[in-house]
């Protein structure tokens, strides 16, 4: 696909990314000691990052990713996967002292995944290694992943979006589930340098504690942030922006077979809308669509064919 852009980048992206061993179906686990078969096991590409990353750089966005990983073979395998997808891989650094991400993926036989994550060296992961100039020489910044990157989350990214928004950066910021339960602890002070906070439902609850979507991004909205969007899954989308009326952008009706990275092939495709100037209803268009394709195949970017 053909675009325009006056910067060197589309997208800075800034997100954990991964290994992902994948396992389906997995609908009980097998006692202790004890053993399972299942019909098929592979090994992907993952993390919020990374999968924002390639569903991008495959809808003809141009886009760098910040991201640490380890020295190792993980870590290698994943340079050449972002590479061979055409992601731009100067943000991202090596870590001598940790091992690269990875992740236990455990898909039932509804689609439904289970999640066993080490951080490895994403647990370091800080602004300090963010290059900020290739950020302001980017369209938009893309925070993917928040609460999964604890040496960045909090005052990297006030830090980072506020630099980027002060400077003309569209900014973008979607979530992840916190597992230290601190949520909006961590991301208030940076909801005023928002341009688009993209949590899912589950998020976005937890978030704001109210639990119809119009109440949730009002919340978000007197917090600061311009715009928002709540991912609701098979249900679609629902959209506020600053100074009008919400409204539903609904999913397309695909055969879901795994639901890994939908979440992010959805920021992906809205982001991409975006980037070439479309409305939010037209973006959110294509977000549903590319969220759509992602369900049909394992994995977290294999079934975004573009």
């Amino acid at each position: 696909m053909c675009h325009i852009s006056q910067k060197q980048y589309d997208v800075s992206c800034v997100g954990m990314l991964c290994a992902d061993v994948l396992a389906r179906p997995v609908n009980n686990l097998p006692p202790r000691g004890g053993l399972d078969l299942v019909e098929n096991i592979s090994i992907q590409s993952g993390g919020c990052g990374a999968n924002a990353s390639i569903c991008l750089s495959r809808l003809g966005v141009t886009t760098v990713l910040f991201g640490r990983v380890g020295k190792d073979s993980i870590g290698n395998f994943l340079y050449d996967v972002l590479e061979k997808e055409g992601v731009r891989t100067e943000g991202l650094r090596k870590d001598s002292t940790l091992p690269t991400s990875s992740s236990v993926v455990c898909i039932d036989s509804k689609g439904e995944r289970s999640i066993l994550h080490c951080l490895g060296a994403n647990a370091h992961f800080s602004i300090t290694d963010v290059h900020t100039e290739i950020i302001l020489s980017s369209r938009i910044l893309f925070i993917a992943g928040t609460f999964l990157m604890p040496a960045f989350d909090g005052e990297g990214t006030l830090s980072l979006t506020r630099l980027a928004y002060e400077n003309g950066v569209t900014c973008c910021l979607d979530t992840h589930w916190d597992s230290s339960g601190r949520w909006m602890e961590l991301i208030r002070d940076a909801m005023p340098y928002l341009h688009w906070f993209m949590p899912s439902e589950t998020e976005a609850f937890h978030l704001s504690g109210e639990k119809e979507p119009g109440a949730m991004a009002r919340r978000f909205q007197s917090l600061g942030a311009q715009n928002v969007i709540i991912k609701l899954g098979e249900r679609g989308c629902f959209i506020m922006q600053e100074g009008e009326e919400g409204f539903f952008s609904p999913a397309y009706r695909v055969q879901a077979v795994d639901a890994s990275g939908a979440g992010d092939a959805f920021c992906a495709g809205f982001i991409a809308g975006l980037a070439r100037g479309w409305s939010a209803k037209d973006s959110a268009r294509l977000a549903n669509a590319v969220g759509g394709c992602c369900v049909r195949k394992v994995g977290t970017t294999p079934g975004v064919e573009c």
